[in-house]
């Protein structure tokens, strides 16, 4: 396989200079050197790169806002390093495929920079996909896409908090007529709220119809089950591809019942590699765990980016587990679903 190519961005001299030197004398081509995220993006709409090495402070556009973009729409990825750990979230929302800290100058001796560059290339071989070179056929972003739709997802499960109402009702609207999958979606409500909320999502979404989740329940295509408030939904088992619901009754999961976690591992456990998940605005951490065993079981996990969310902790959480597949602004998430199951 030929050399993979690389553009370094930061907007110290001193820094790209030594970063340059450290990949090129561990197998990488150094493409270019650019200053900050908006010359890191111009470049990479003119030119083929297999990654990008970013700092994330820098001028323009910083290393988060330039992977929107470079990631997102160019589907090519970005490494990001700060000396900031508290950026680590928003970096990783913004969907870079790996956040680090970067190494004291103080620091730059062989040792330390050849650490630096395996954890990089560590990073690159769990891109979704598999990264390739710019000689072959097709892009980073083909690759994923191709290789998730021989999944054969069954299954979406979706789970909010703190503003999921609205932000769900996007997503479902966005979804159009005839979806193929179940969707079963845990949101945290108080007892008395549910049946009312099931009917505005059916006044509002016609196109998916939403009733509340019974026990022995089989779930069908291109209708949504809501958990019902103090219940746990989860799947019970599959018959013929559709989940059979079960509705729990055990101890509430960090004071929350029905939680996205219980709702998310049922998942993981009984559609492994065939379950789709998003997790949306919320308070708190319920979901991100459950995300991690969905990833761990080969699924596919989509969270909302920090720029749509009421509140950024659900998401957020899971982000900082890596056990985000992928994260986008509301708007978004309904047609990466679509790209995914269609």
């Amino acid at each position: 396989m030929s050399k993979l190519r690389m553009l370094i961005a930061d907007d110290s001299a001193i820094t790209r200079g030594l970063f340059e030197k450290a990949f090129t004398q561990n197998g990488f081509e150094v493409v270019s050197l650019v200053s900050n995220g908006r010359k890191a993006v111009d470049f990479c709409r003119e030119t083929k790169v297999d990654f990008v090495l970013s700092d994330y402070d820098m001028p323009e556009l910083n290393g988060a806002e330039a992977t929107k973009i470079i990631t997102g729409e160019l589907g090519i990825p970005v490494v990001i390093y700060s000396d900031d750990l508290s950026v680590k979230a928003e970096c990783i929302s913004a969907g870079a495929a790996l956040f680090t800290k970067k190494p004291p100058l103080t620091a730059y001796n062989a040792q330390t920079m050849n650490a630096f560059v395996a954890g990089v290339q560590e990073a690159l071989k769990n891109v979704k996909g598999s990264l390739h070179t710019t000689a072959e056929s097709h892009s980073i972003k083909d690759t994923v896409h191709e290789v998730l739709g021989k999944k054969g997802f069954k299954v979406l499960c979706i789970g909010a908090s703190t503003g999921g109402p609205t932000a769900v009702q996007k997503v479902l609207s966005g979804l159009g007529n005839n979806f193929p999958l179940p969707v079963l979606y845990t949101q945290h409500l108080d007892i008395g709220a549910d049946e009312k909320m099931a009917k505005w999502f059916c006044e509002t979404c016609p196109n998916i119809p939403m009733s509340l989740a019974r026990d022995g329940e089989i779930a069908k295509a291109g209708h949504a089950y809501l958990a019902p408030a103090d219940k746990h939904l989860v799947i019970d088992y599959v018959k013929n591809e559709l989940p059979v619901l079960h509705l729990s009754d055990e101890p509430p999961e960090r004071f929350l019942r029905p939680a996205v976690n219980k709702l998310f591992r049922s998942a993981a456990k009984n559609y492994a590699n065939n379950c789709l998940a998003v997790l949306m605005t919320g308070m708190g951490r319920d979901g991100a765990e459950g995300c991690k065993e969905i990833i761990d079981n080969g699924g596919y996990t989509i969270c909302e980016d920090k720029s749509t969310c009421t509140v950024f902790g659900m998401p957020a959480a899971a982000i900082e587990l890596n056990a985000a597949t992928k994260v986008f602004p509301r708007d978004r998430i309904a047609g990466e679903v679509l790209k995914l199951v269609k």
